[in-house]
């Protein structure tokens, strides 16, 4: 291994001051920013590290900052500290064509003045520093870089920004290796690291073993900021495989089968890596009551999902009078945000789990608790009937058979079929189907109809 590069450096000060307005207006508009319909009224910083010189052609300011904003839209609404984000700040006297896209504005004041700022992912310097940081575990300020002793990391490939719309960012070197770049972070210990390595030291296939990661050290705490991966050359994205299929008029149940055999075999290796639990009475409740609370939200705030709510609850209800009877659930770590987009199959078809970090919006102690593995297969299932809906031209049965041979490919590894307990998969698919019906309902009206022709079909347990 390189020898590491040391260096204690901090951002000049007044950059965050210089930057505010600018920021104020382009980070709401940010795929990956969490606060939306709410302004911005200001932020805090929380840690600034100068990569490049600020007087340098290209300049590069590492910073992590904190978004001030009110509770609710209202005006005059008590504000709050809210979410932390990642931010690679890159500054140039002007911004070349190429780099329109990653605009944040021009500064009139401040350490970068006369400068225009913009987002320095999209750049190839920018990018390069952040592959060579990692390939010589450099420390610079406050921020450390990591990689796997046995995983060499060479010079000379060339960055490029992946444009699809995501909660993250990554970045593709030369089509060897792909490094997602958190946006929204917390400190702890981050699951989109933690399960990767995990699987990676279980020796198990289907999930791309961490080559290096970005660590930020605060006030004595640790901040995952990216995880670089092998680059999966030529993968197919599950999602839009499937959504090419179902255009053809094709069935995609070997596919779904395959899919299912890796879920198992994610689940089987996470469970000898971690430890596992048994939910008895008093846990197997408390999930119980959860989705009842989660239900009556989702209720409360969409009208249309009201006439169901008692047949769903009884999904609910009916997990916690078997913990009752004394039934008992064996939980573990799991991916705890399963569905086709969270799938690769590489040209060779063999499948690939990625992006273990769990849904962004719950908080880092919860996406760590042990689950039982339904719920991975709960999310998987609605994705397929996300799939069913998403062409103009419907096939009949295609989600049905998808589901179908998911569940037997799963039980030809795990040795259990999911089928084979109504009760654990009825309640999980019906939360999850609640939830996609307050989401939708929120953020994307037209795709209600997708969640709640599920509500419908899951409010009569004999055809769930």
């Amino acid at each position: 291994m390189s020898e590491a590069v040391t260096r204690t450096v901090t951002s000049p000060p007044g950059l965050l001051a210089s930057l505010d307005p600018l920021l104020r207006d382009w980070l709401p508009r940010q795929r990956w920013f969490a606060g939306k319909g709410r302004p911005v009224t200001g932020f805090s910083l929380v840690a600034a590290t100068e990569l490049l010189p600020a007087d340098a052609r290209i300049g590069l300011h590492h910073v992590l900052v904190r978004a001030h904003q009110p509770l609710t839209p209202a005006a005059g609404a008590p504000e709050e500290p809210g979410d932390c984000y990642q931010l690679l700040i890159g500054a140039r006297e002007a911004l070349p064509p190429r780099l329109a896209p990653a605009l944040i504005g021009h500064v009139t004041e401040g350490p970068l003045a006369g400068r225009t700022a913009y987002d320095a992912l999209y750049d190839t310097r920018p990018a390069e520093v952040l592959l060579e940081a990692l390939r010589t575990g450099a420390r610079i300020g406050g921020l450390r870089f990591e990689r796997e002793r046995d995983r060499g990391i060479r010079t000379g490939l060339v960055p490029r920004l992946m444009t699809t719309e995501q909660s993250n960012s990554s970045v593709v070197y030369g089509d060897t290796f792909i490094l997602k770049v958190l946006r929204r972070i917390v400190p702890g210990v981050n699951p989109d690291l933690e399960l990767p390595l995990a699987l990676a030291r279980e020796g198990c296939p289907r999930v791309p073993a961490p080559a290096g990661w970005m660590v930020a050290d605060l006030a004595g705490r640790s901040w995952v900021l990216g995880v670089l991966q092998p680059y999966v050359q030529g993968a197919s994205d599950g999602w839009e495989l499937a959504l090419r299929e179902l255009a053809k008029g094709e069935d995609f149940v070997a596919e779904a089968r395959a899919l299912g055999r890796a879920t198992a075999e994610v689940h089987t290796a996470l469970a000898r890596a971690l430890p596992t639990v048994t939910l008895g009475q008093g846990q197997l409740r408390h999930l119980a009551d959860v989705m009842i609370g989660r239900l009556e939200e989702a209720a409360h705030a969409v009208p249309l999902l009201r006439p169901y709510a008692p047949a769903l609850r009884t999904a609910f209800t009916a997990l916690g009078d078997l913990a009752a009877e004394g039934r008992t659930w064996t939980a573990q770590r799991v991916h705890g945000d399963l569905h086709l987009g969270q799938c690769l199959r590489s040209p060779s078809g063999q499948w690939s789990l990625i992006d273990f970090e769990g849904e962004p919006a719950k908080q880092l102690a919860e996406r760590r608790m042990p689950q039982p593995p339904v719920r991975d297969v709960a999310g998987m299932l609605r994705s397929f009937d996300y799939a069913a809906h998403s062409v103009d031209v419907p096939v009949p049965g295609w989600a049905g058979s998808c589901r179908a041979a998911y569940c037997t490919g799963y039980a030809e590894v795990a040795g259990s079929d999911p089928r084979t307990d109504p009760v654990m998969l009825r309640a999980h698919e019906t939360d999850k189907a609640v939830y996609e019906v307050l989401y939708e309902a929120r953020h994307r009206p037209d795709w209600l109809p997708v969640p709640l022709s599920a509500v419908r079909r899951l409010s009569t347990p004999e055809s769930a």
